[in-house]
């Protein structure tokens, strides 16, 4: 079995020779990009394009070093636990197939925290707007005017204004925001600002500025947050690299000779492959976790 593998390895490495790495690396990316292009769902080709206006979208060569370490750390894991070329080009393989979903992963954080941000702007511009106009619509029309907003945040605002000169009112605009962005500070500000237009409240600016105070407390815990989450997120790839390293324990202890009898038992080998796959299942949560849910409340 190991034999056509090797095969394989050297007519790409043939190929490889008698191509110069630029045209190699340049058909990498082209089939790359044409799969993505073809399968890649319509909400993350969003994200993935703000995540490209931001500058943060990782290039082409980054994708392919990224290939290549994964590949390079899962064949070498692979070998350490069965000592097999096949099983370690099959999970060489396998922790390539996951890039993808890393970068989905990836870039919706970068796009949930951007998105906050803007919705931190939203806020805090709407409440300065409205001390001077005293009007929740007209606080709006400035925030729209002023530039500060960026896409899709600005399109939405757009949204509620029409929508209250449509109704006459402001709570299907309210509605419309709330459930786009269902963040606490957002649905906080909007239920004050309705209560300030339905009972006419003449001096709203002691509640205004306690909002104001509210949105920074909470806008500091969540950069707190995003603080600690990037520290876990180092700690937690190093200590799950390390668990799959403990077979050079057992090895160690049983000696390279005994160790190679043992995994020819058919449930040994069963249970190496639990051992990754557990531990692989415990590094994507752990990624899943640090890229979701970044500043929701």
């Amino acid at each position: 079995m190991e034999l056509p593998i090797l095969l394989l390895i050297a007519i790409f490495v043939i190929i490889y020779r008698m191509n110069t790495g630029d045209n190699v690396y340049k058909f990498f990316v082209e089939q790359v990009s044409g799969v993505y292009n073809k399968y890649a769902p319509y909400s993350f080709k969003v994200v993935r394009e703000k995540t490209k206006e931001l500058g943060q979208e990782y290039t082409a060569r980054q994708y392919l070093t990224q290939v290549i370490l994964f590949a390079g750390v899962a064949a070498g894991i692979a070998y350490l636990y069965f000592f097999s070329i096949t099983w370690a080009l099959v999970y060489a393989l396998a922790a390539v197939s996951f890039i993808p979903y890393l970068a989905y992963l990836r870039c919706q954080r970068i796009y949930s925290e951007y998105i906050f941000e803007q919705i931190q702007v939203y806020t805090t511009n709407v409440i300065m707007e409205f001390n001077t106009t005293q009007s929740f619509v007209k606080s709006l029309e400035g925030v729209r005017d002023s530039g500060i907003l960026e896409e899709p945040v600005l399109s939405d605002v757009k949204q509620m204004i029409q929508m209250s000169y449509d109704n006459g009112t402001i709570d299907e605009s309210l509605a419309f925001f709330n459930q786009k962005y269902p963040y606490y500070m957002v649905k906080n500000m909007h239920q004050l600002f309705l209560q300030i237009t339905k009972e006419g409240a003449k001096d709203s600016g002691e509640a205004l500025e306690n909002m104001a105070m509210d949105i920074d407390a909470l806008v500091e815990g969540v950069y707190r947050d995003r603080m600690d989450r990037g520290n876990f997120h180092k700690r937690f790839i190093t200590f799950g690299l390390i668990l799959f390293l403990l077979v050079m324990a057992m090895q160690f202890l049983l000696g390279t000779d005994s160790y190679l009898e043992l995994i020819e038992v058919w449930y040994v080998k069963v249970i190496l492959h639990a051992i990754i796959l557990v531990n692989c299942f415990f590094l994507l949560s752990g990624e899943k976790y640090y890229n979701e849910d970044v500043g929701v409340e």
